[in-house]
């Protein structure tokens, strides 16, 4: 789904992964036996970064935080910390519970929240089986949880539909993981053209619509009323729906990033697209909650409407209510998203600058910030002789020291030393900025022109900040 995608969102540096979700449904009621199947302290002291009237950047305020989080992104997020000259470690990889395996290179995780709807549907099943096929006694519960994790492995082959689609279009995938209502496909980037969006949402909801005709073609090869016709009709059921739902023409469905797809290819403007269907989707979320406990109530959906009383009406009701508000959250979120990437042009590295001094490693730091107050700089960058760059005075680290220290400490005892990842180019802007960023998290960085002559420092705390502020600027 996207801004959730199929199975459901922006782009990678700071949109959220798209998120595919396939909503898992409640189990369907097994056919009877004769009929077959029917489914994320200051002393006062001067430093580069306390003088206001120098900055390249929005705020002067001493910062560690990270880098803004890729909207779904809140995993994305790092703490940036160093120390002396340490590169810093690289963030761990997001996880979403238990691992169970790596297909096509992308890690797929069981979140804690499976085994509760896996403990649900084997016993709302097993109660089911139970009117059914009477004869299996407590033996039930076993097939309704074989019917649980074989419907989930379906679950999973409609986000690995979307997965292969993304590893093909080259937009790298970051996880899978199976959860409470299905399934997420956490795409880092969105398709480029509407062609490869519509591609990449239908393939989810595709898929599922051949498993259920494959578990239509086996039931033909077994008795209706055995335990193998019921499993293959619940299954077969289950992808129908999970298709159906899959495809509602609304954000943040497979099917709403379809239409996304067609009023982007009609308009040619995807931010038009993307508006278009998360209204849809609102809407869709309004008709859910309205719209299904009426109909299971009525019995439009198969059962007696006479039983559709006491209990049964509140789970619908809650049911409605859980997937109205899933639906409308990642609509919102899509509108988030795409606001978020009209705004992303406006982080450009040669504006975030600070303007930087270079200074011997043995200079005392407060003849460095003297050098640096009196060239109107704001960060300090540690030079051999030969005048190249080796290491970064790290901001945190000279708030910390007392303004009585500072002409005994050396400013090689405050810097961070230069990787490779900590050169950016002053050309880089928007997600290519951030992008270069998260590759290497830290807490500053050496902006250099194509020369590779210094143009000054990138703090990641203003990159956060200017990100902050263009989110809170109008579309």
């Amino acid at each position: 789904m996207d801004e959730s995608g199929g199975s459901g969102k922006p782009r990678s540096g700071t949109e959220e992964p798209t998120q595919h979700h396939a909503p898992p449904t409640t189990p369907p009621t097994p056919p009877a036996p004769p009929e077959g199947p029917a489914e994320h302290e200051t002393t006062e002291q001067e430093t580069p970064s306390e003088r206001p009237d120098q900055p390249r950047t929005d705020s002067d305020e001493p910062t560690t935080r990270p880098l803004p989080a890729q909207p779904g992104d809140h995993d994305r997020a790092h703490a940036h910390s160093a120390t002396g000259g340490n590169r810093p470690p690289k963030p761990p990889e997001p996880r979403g519970g238990l691992l169970m395996g790596r297909p096509f290179g992308v890690p797929v995780y069981v979140a804690p929240s499976w085994f509760l709807v896996a403990a649900l549907i084997t016993w709302v099943f097993g109660g089911q089986l139970d009117r059914v096929l009477p004869e299996l006694g407590a033996a039930r519960y076993l097939v309704s949880l074989f019917f649980a994790v074989a419907f989930y492995a379906s679950v999973l082959v409609h986000e690995l539909a979307h997965t292969v689609a993304a590893l093909r279009f080259k937009l790298p995938v970051r996880r899978i993981q199976l959860q409470f209502f299905g399934g997420v496909s956490e795409i880092e980037k969105e398709s480029d053209t509407p062609g490869r969006e519509f591609v990449l949402a239908f393939v989810g909801p595709l898929l599922s619509l051949v498993l259920a005709g494959v578990f239509y073609g086996a039931m033909q090869a077994v008795e209706p009323g055995t335990v193998p016709g019921v499993l293959l009709a619940g299954l077969m059921i289950s992808n129908l729906i999970v298709a159906a739902f899959n495809l509602l023409p609304g954000l943040p469905l497979d099917g709403g990033r379809m239409l996304r797809a067609v009023v982007w290819k009609i308009t040619g403007k995807p931010m038009t697209g993307t508006v278009a269907a998360a209204w849809v989707g609102r809407a869709l979320a309004v008709s859910v909650l309205i719209g299904l406990p009426l109909l299971t109530q009525s019995g439009a959906l198969g059962a007696d409407a006479e039983d559709n009383v006491g209990m049964d009406t509140v789970m619908d009701a809650l049911l409605a209510a859980i997937l109205a508000a899933i639906i409308w959250t990642g609509a919102g979120n899509s509108l988030r998203m795409a606001r978020l990437r009209e705004h992303l042009p406006e982080l450009r590295a040669r504006t975030l600058t600070r303007r930087a001094v270079p200074v011997e490693s043995d200079t005392p730091l407060s003849e460095a910030l003297r050098r640096a107050n009196v060239a109107g700089a704001r960060a300090l960058v540690v030079v051999d002789a030969d005048g190249t760059p080796l290491s970064l005075v790290r901001e945190a680290a000279i708030v910390g020291v007392p303004e009585h220290r500072r002409p005994w400490v050396a400013v090689s005892g405050l810097a961070q030393d230069i990787t490779d990842g900590m050169r950016v180019s002053a050309e880089l802007s928007g997600e290519e900025l951030l992008d270069a960023l998260r590759a290497t998290p830290a807490t500053e960085y050496l902006v250099v022109e194509d020369t590779g002559e210094i143009y000054g420092v990138l703090s990641a705390a203003d990159v956060e900040r200017a990100f902050v502020k263009a989110m809170a600027r109008p579309s």
